[in-house]
């Protein structure tokens, strides 16, 4: 057991009262399980969130709770492996866990989710608001870490790069090299966002969105720094200590 961790499972109980005393920044990390294409693992959105909360944490001095590990997914359900709750299924438990960490006293919440399909997003926003209304000494913020990655969408990738694709593909190669595989698949979405429900298998044959021929290592650190320096600005702006 350590008092010095980042992370609250490793923390014990008299340390994480002292801690909070000092009103750290807590992180909430929230993946998914979810059907990345046949190159990316299921966890790519747990992988990326929690790798993503821990360097944050080091660099505002914060602390990371244990990751919420599924979310909703309904687009990807089809594909073996998606794991997708409903938004109210997600909406109520992370708005328990988020009120708990309140009442044990943390005044500075940042659920950060590496999961952002718009009904997910939803969810844990609804949460959010909940939590600070009940508690309204808690200061709440919402975010996707590919509300950043995205913003490079045009510049580092084709404008129409997306999920599992060139971008995500080379991030988690940078943070979790082990957990890629060989292929490099080239899949184009033809659905239209206009159209409510998952897109049938003519529209999206794979679970990919855009070209990841050309995805490494060097461009994942790339982008994930960027994610790293917007993530801590908005910190800095939202909810400063």
């Amino acid at each position: 057991m350590s008092s010095t961790s980042r992370r609250l499972l490793e923390i014990d109980s008299r340390s994480f009262e002292r801690r909070v005393a000092a009103n750290p920044l807590v992180i909430v990390p929230v993946g998914a399980l979810e059907a990345h294409g046949p190159h990316l693992p299921l966890g790519a959105d747990q992988i990326q969130a929690e790798a993503t909360a821990l360097a944050l944490a080091d660099r505002v001095d914060g602390l990371v709770a244990p990751t919420i590990p599924y979310g909703s997914a309904p687009g990807a359900r089809r594909f073996p492996g998606t794991v997708s709750l409903s938004m109210a299924q997600l909406e109520s438990h992370v708005a328990g866990v988020l009120g708990e960490l309140a009442r044990s006293g943390v005044r500075r919440l940042l659920v950060l989710s590496g999961h952002a399909e718009r009904g997910h997003m939803a969810a844990l926003r609804e949460a959010g608001e909940t939590t600070a209304r009940e508690h309204p000494g808690t200061r709440v913020v919402v975010l996707s870490d590919y509300d950043f990655v995205y913003e490079l969408r045009g510049k580092e990738s084709p404008p129409t790069d997306g999920h599992a694709g060139l971008l995500e593909t080379s991030r988690v190669l940078a943070l979790a090299p082990h957990a890629v595989g060989p292929e490099r698949p080239v899949v184009e979405n033809r659905s239209s966002p206009f159209v409510p429900g998952a897109p049938s298998p003519s529209e999206w044959p794979e679970s990919v969105m855009g070209d990841t021929r050309s995805a490494s290592k060097a461009l994942g650190d790339k982008v994930q720094a960027y994610v790293l320096d917007r993530l801590a600005a908005t910190v800095d702006a939202l909810l400063p200590l």
